[in-house]
């Protein structure tokens, strides 16, 4: 048997946006996803997460499924806009207090409550006012960060700021097929800036008040591979990893922007203050690792910012995906023992590892789902094999507690655990997430 060390918190993962639906209720004001998801053609099928699996409603049902399934932790998002409609300004009471019981349900189940501030779901009044490239964004997430530490810091043991901002910055602002839709990769590398920023300063002012308990950030590192070994391609690979992960962790560990990649930016590079680099530098109690991808890299003129071609790629006799996204769990390993030698050895956490497949019930009603159980296995294995080679690593999170609203790629797509009938809203766990939970509580394979 494969045993984790002492202590090592297992737990599954969902986001606000993608399971809470009642996004005019109670209060809660519009984010930039509700805008623009209920804009035609930007979600496949024009879906959207108005009520997505009713979480809001069916919360305190959920936690109890949490429970019988020997869940030890579960990690959330709060929705920015439920507690401050606008963004800033006044508090909605309901929404305040809907986290409130949901930590409360979860404390009383035995589980721990792992809080992230933000994932994805901007407020769209804070967003008319230029979002996340607006400097005064820093103060804006600072405030609700304050209003959420005051309520629930003396309940949750452990908070995360944002949950892969490289997604915010790039598929938000760069790319823009993500909300808020936009498509320029100054506003793209402004936006990463700020993000950073606005978690070094939440983080500090986290240790100000003395909230017991650590607080961290949640990246999503791919591990990158040259297609050749080209001098071209070894360069192009580097450009892809010197955004996805150099971009945010020699900020977050050394202070600094990797200063060859910063030069290949030219006029797309940040606007950055004195003094902004020393806050960011140690921001951090730990680091989430969302694993999802290893992909090969090509040199391609045509390949946008960075001259690359991204592939994900499979370990042989893996296949792929729903999303089509390569399996490749020895990449996990990679990633791990990266963070490991490079940059010091930080606490870290799994916290978001997962793979969509086309489940469906049998007609007993029971949802088999055999190549999920192969995919978390063998990513539980490769977490372990970095732990055996010195990797501070600290807990593994599945992704997710139930099939949910897949942003851009609307419903279709399942990573749940727990399969969800939309039209029903009927829970139903599938085979992996007894297997997992059994996993969970014995600490190993």
């Amino acid at each position: 048997m494969l045993q984790f060390p002492k202590d090592f918190l297992w737990g599954v993962s969902t986001s606000a946006y993608q399971i809470e639906g009642a996004w005019n209720e109670d209060g809660r004001g519009e984010s930039v996803w509700d805008r623009f998801a209920h804009r035609p053609h930007n979600v496949a099928d024009n879906h959207n997460g108005d009520v997505a699996c009713d979480h809001y409603h069916r919360m305190p049902d959920d936690v109890a499924l949490l429970k019988t399934l020997g869940m030890p932790a579960y990690h959330f998002s709060i929705s920015w806009t439920r507690v401050l409609p606008a963004g800033c300004g006044a508090v909605n009471p309901a929404g305040l207090d809907f986290y409130d019981r949901l930590v409360d349900e979860l404390l009383a189940a035995g589980i721990t409550p792992m809080a992230v501030l933000h994932h994805w779901d901007f407020p769209q009044a804070l967003q008319e006012l230029g979002g996340w490239v607006n400097r005064a964004s820093v103060d804006w997430f600072t405030d609700f960060a304050r209003v959420m530490f005051n309520r629930l810091g003396d309940r949750v043991p452990l908070w995360a700021t944002f949950n892969e901002p490289w997604v915010i910055a790039f598929l938000g602002y760069g790319s823009g097929i993500f909300a808020p839709g936009v498509c320029d990769y100054s506003q793209a590398y402004q936006t990463l800036h700020h993000l950073l920023l606005a978690h070094a300063k939440t983080v500090q002012l986290f240790r100000q008040d003395n909230h017991a308990g650590e607080i961290g950030i949640v990246l999503n590192p791919d591990h990158f591979i040259p297609a050749t070994n080209r001098a071209e391609d070894i360069a192009a690979c580097q450009r892809a990893y010197d955004e996805n992960v150099g971009m945010f962790l020699r900020p977050l560990v050394f202070g600094e922007y990797p200063a060859q990649f910063m030069d290949w930016l030219g006029v797309h590079r940040p606007t950055i203050f004195p003094g902004d680099l020393a806050q960011i530098k140690g921001s951090f109690d730990y680091l989430g690792v969302n694993y999802y991808r290893t992909s090969t890299v090509t040199h391609d003129v045509g390949g946008g910012l960075l001259k690359a071609k991204i592939h994900s790629v499979s370990e042989p006799g893996w296949g792929r995906t729903e999303m089509d996204w390569g399996i490749h769990p020895a990449g996990l390993t990679h990633v791990l023992l990266d963070w490991k030698e490079n940059y010091g050895n930080p606490k870290m956490m799994v916290t978001e590892n997962g793979a969509a497949f086309p489940d469906a019930p049998d007609d007993t009603g029971a949802v088999n789902d055999p190549a999920r159980i192969n995919f978390l296995r063998a990513h539980i294995e490769a977490t372990h094999a970095a732990i055996r080679q010195g990797a501070n690593v600290r807990g593994y999170f599945a992704w997710s507690f139930m099939d949910n609203f897949e942003w851009a790629s609307g419903y279709r797509p399942r990573f749940g655990l727990v399969y969800v009938d939309y039209p029903t809203q009927k829970r139903t766990p599938k085979a992996s997430a007894h297997w997992f939970g059994r996993v969970a509580q014995q600490n190993g394979l």
